[in-house]
């Protein structure tokens, strides 16, 4: 298989699109022809070495969190899935390789069908910040209907987080950074959404929740957030991802949860059903084949909207 790899840790110079060996496949798993291959931050993460001390690699190395594509075969033990079916999956730290690649394997409870109403480039730049957002929203803050939450940042998981907690029947109020991220986030159907690189957050959090938010998920840290973390009423809770740096830090009677967002099936489950409630949609910023991984990297550092994806020629 045509797969882009490294050899050793270092900068984006070491993306090399490499013939290997199609991973072998046990019982409980299957083989995704992959289509679309999200590029991520923590792609970059993972090549520059800083996942070593957690999963130690073995070279060469498939990149890619997350992709989807179609299944070319099912392990022996494998249930709810067929040959041909259309699914996105999570393959962060596998050791089989991620979905930088035309083929990629992954055990069952990392997969999923493609939610109703998204196409294949949205389905393969979905599982890791859907995963992350829904986490975040559902199991770290703990949300039920008509509390007041704050989505700090409105990138990849952002976005995302806003649409699902709209599903949620949560008020929300957005800071996004620049007009286009207002714009992306009025469209993902925030209450009220803030330009953090000029409004006045203070005064849109008092309008918003004059008697202080129920809950903050901060997809980054930035200027703005210690406001926005100030303006947390007492018992509320603070969320953010592992990787957000520098740690946000509550005040005194707000708890903070510092997650990641896992792959199991049940929480597949919850999302697809969420996404598939109405429309829904994944921001796709740029579109690289998969031979341009090293441009794809370096335009994910400049300012962007939502996803870059890696398209697969078969």
């Amino acid at each position: 298989m045509k797969a882009v790899a490294i050899e050793s840790y270092g900068g984006k110079e070491m993306l090399k699109l490499r013939e290997l060996p199609i991973p072998e496949m046990s019982p409980a798993e299957v083989l995704i022809k992959v289509e679309a291959a999200g590029v991520g931050i923590w792609d970059a993460i993972v090549r520059q070495g800083f996942m070593e001390e957690m999963v130690p690699a073995t070279f060469p190395l498939v990149l890619g969190g997350d992709g989807s594509g179609t299944i070319a075969a099912v392990g022996a033990d494998v249930q709810g899935f067929r040959v041909g079916d259309k699914v996105y999956g999570y393959a962060f730290l596998s050791p089989k390789g991620g979905f930088y690649a035309n083929d990629v394997v992954l055990p069952t409870d990392q997969v999923a069908l493609v939610p109703k109403g998204l196409t294949m480039e949205q389905a393969g730049a979905l599982a890791v910040p859907g995963l992350t957002a829904l986490h975040g929203l559902t199991d770290a803050l703990k949300l039920k209907a008509g509390d007041r939450l704050l989505i700090f940042g409105v990138g990849s998981v952002g976005h995302l987080a806003v649409q699902l907690a709209k599903r949620l029947d949560v008020q929300v109020l957005a800071v996004a950074s620049g007009k286009d991220s207002v714009a992306l986030a009025r469209a993902a159907g925030a209450d009220e959404v803030v330009d953090g690189k000029g409004g006045d957050l203070a005064a849109a959090i008092h309008r918003f929740a004059p008697e202080g938010l129920d809950a903050v998920l901060a997809t980054v840290n930035g200027k703005g957030l210690d406001t926005a973390i100030t303006a947390i009423r007492q018992g509320g809770r603070l969320a953010y991802p592992n990787g957000v740096q520098p740690e946000p830090k509550a005040g005194r009677g707000v708890a903070a949860v510092n997650y990641s967002g896992t792959p199991d099936r049940q929480t597949f489950d919850r999302l697809n059903a969420l996404i598939e409630a109405g429309p829904f949609s994944v921001q796709i910023d740029q579109r690289f084949p998969l031979s341009e991984a090293v441009q794809a990297q370096a335009a994910m550092e400049e300012h962007h909207l939502g996803r870059m994806v890696l398209l697969t020629a078969h």
